[in-house]
């Protein structure tokens, strides 16, 4: 039914409410730009040989570099920053899972809390826990009744 004629169409919107299908695009995407980075970086190299080669009469043996050095460097910030965004999307499809895993917890934290809330509102309510009372019946020891009887009880 989705068609380019619908005007509410779009076309990634199916994607973007599964955190599964959003990762798997991304992966895509990612996978594409590190494609582009391995080509990128044989371009770079393939240029840093050509342009420190190229040398004009007159030059020193180090004017080639010089003058290579700024297409080496806008080179090396073209790949440095698409590792960065290839990063970037990996780390997005993260947290689109984690929003959704977020999202159903907080229905149960909100319950939690209420119930919470109306353990405090009302404490006669209370009943004691299984460890409490656990722990009362399997002492074996009774309580001193005076602060004389303290020294007689031993372990």
């Amino acid at each position: 039914m989705n068609s380019s004629n619908d005007p509410n169409y779009a076309p990634l919107r199916d994607v973007a409410q599964s955190p599964e299908a959003t990762a798997r695009y991304l992966a895509d995407v990612q996978r594409v730009l590190l494609d582009i980075g391995k080509n990128l970086e044989t371009l770079a190299i393939e240029t840093r040989v050509h342009l420190r080669k190229t040398h004009v009469e007159g030059d020193r043996w180090y004017h080639a570099r010089l003058r290579a050095r700024p297409v080496e460097k806008a080179l090396g910030h073209v790949l440095r920053d698409l590792d960065n965004l290839a990063e970037g999307l990996e780390k997005s499809a993260y947290k689109r899972r984690s929003h959704d895993e977020a999202v159903v917890n907080t229905v149960k934290d909100r319950k939690e809390k209420e119930l919470e809330k109306k353990r405090k509102k009302n404490p006669q309510e209370l009943q004691a826990s299984p460890q409490q009372d656990a722990r009362s019946q399997n002492s074996g020891y009774s309580s001193p009744t005076s602060i004389y009887d303290l020294g007689r009880e031993s372990a």
